[in-house]
């Protein structure tokens, strides 16, 4: 008689990110290990101690195995110590593939990593399967009007992922967590982190907040703008502004939504005076419900909006504040 032989699950590299301020998980480490999950089994890489906190976080969405860098030096040198705990791992492993969330310290670290295995590396991913041949990354193209798959031919393949654009699930585990010990070397590296100062106020987190309003060029001035800013104080969500908007200084470019500035996933996403160009709509086209105030309505963001109005939101809004309003009172009565 003969038995059949499961075929071994190959490791996935996942380099955690943790937030500057607490050390705890972000949440672009569960968007990257739910991506991890469809590959193999997901090995997380963790830039510091491993505290129960932390294990308990990447357990959570799946996390097989933690790689914990336990060194002092990971804050000054977060970078260096990301890049030799992964060389190392790789050699060691042979990963069916890398993943690190896309940003300025994953796009560097993702860099170095390539250039010192030899290999491939597909940059700012929304997306990742596994193919006949190995991994295959979707990318948006032309603002997110076009998707593109492609893989890496060469090497072990890295991926950095736009992890905003990804719906973390959990799947809880419970992950075998050993040290991968890194020592610097007698001359240290050259770049170190000096500070790390956090934004600071209401709008800090807006790619993470559940409403987000946002306004463009159709509000009209900069006086007109906190029209923007009273309707996400009374829904409890955080501002923001197109392009246009950011671009007349009506709002701070830390919350312009758009293909190169915040990309968003609320539940709900207020655009008031935003035309919906292509730029804007990668910024915000995976928003759960899309509601759309403009003046024109052959407006394109009323193509994408699940509820619209079309009229003078100067007229439009200060009713809907009004409504907002009478419901609160009447639900604290």
């Amino acid at each position: 008689m003969t038995h059949g032989r499961e075929e071994p699950v190959e490791t996935v590299l996942v380099l955690a990110d943790r937030h500057s301020a607490d050390g705890g998980v972000c949440r672009s480490s569960d968007a990257l290990l739910t991506v991890a999950r469809r590959l193999g089994a997901p090995a997380a890489v963790l830039c510091g101690p491993a505290d129960a906190e932390s294990v308990a976080a990447l357990g959570r969405y799946g996390a097989q195995a933690i790689y914990a860098i336990p060194s002092p030096a990971c804050g000054d040198y977060t970078v260096f110590m990301g890049v030799e705990a992964l060389v190392r791992l790789a050699a060691q492993l042979r990963p069916v593939a890398i993943l690190i969330a896309a940003g300025h310290t994953g796009q560097e670290v993702a860099g170095r990593l390539a250039v010192r295995l030899d290999c491939g590396l597909i940059t700012d991913a929304v997306d990742l399967w596994m193919g006949p041949q190995g991994p295959v990354a979707v990318h948006e193209a032309l603002a997110g009007s076009y998707l593109v798959e492609s893989r890496v031919i060469r090497g072990i393949p890295v991926h950095t992922v736009k992890t905003e654009a990804i719906c973390a699930e959990p799947a809880p585990a419970e992950p075998v967590v050993s040290n991968v010990e890194i020592v610097l070397p007698a001359r240290p590296p050259a770049a170190r982190v000096v500070a790390q100062i956090p934004r600071s106020g209401p709008q800090a987190d807006l790619s993470a907040s559940a409403v987000v309003v946002a306004g463009g060029s159709g509000i009209g001035s900069q006086d007109s703008f906190e029209l923007v800013e009273k309707v996400a104080q009374a829904l409890g969500g955080c501002a923001g502004g197109s392009h246009t908007a950011t671009a007349l200084g009506w709002c701070p470019r830390s919350r312009q939504i758009d293909q190169v500035g915040q990309v968003v996933h609320p539940l709900l996403y207020l655009a008031m005076g935003v035309s919906g160009s292509v730029r804007h709509r990668a910024g915000m086209q995976s928003a759960k419900t899309v509601v759309a105030i403009d003046r024109d309505p052959h407006a394109p963001i009323f193509g994408l909006a699940d509820f619209g109005i079309v009229g003078d939101l100067h007229q439009v809004v200060p009713e809907l504040l009004a409504e907002i309003h009478r419901r609160k009172n009447s639900s604290e009565a």
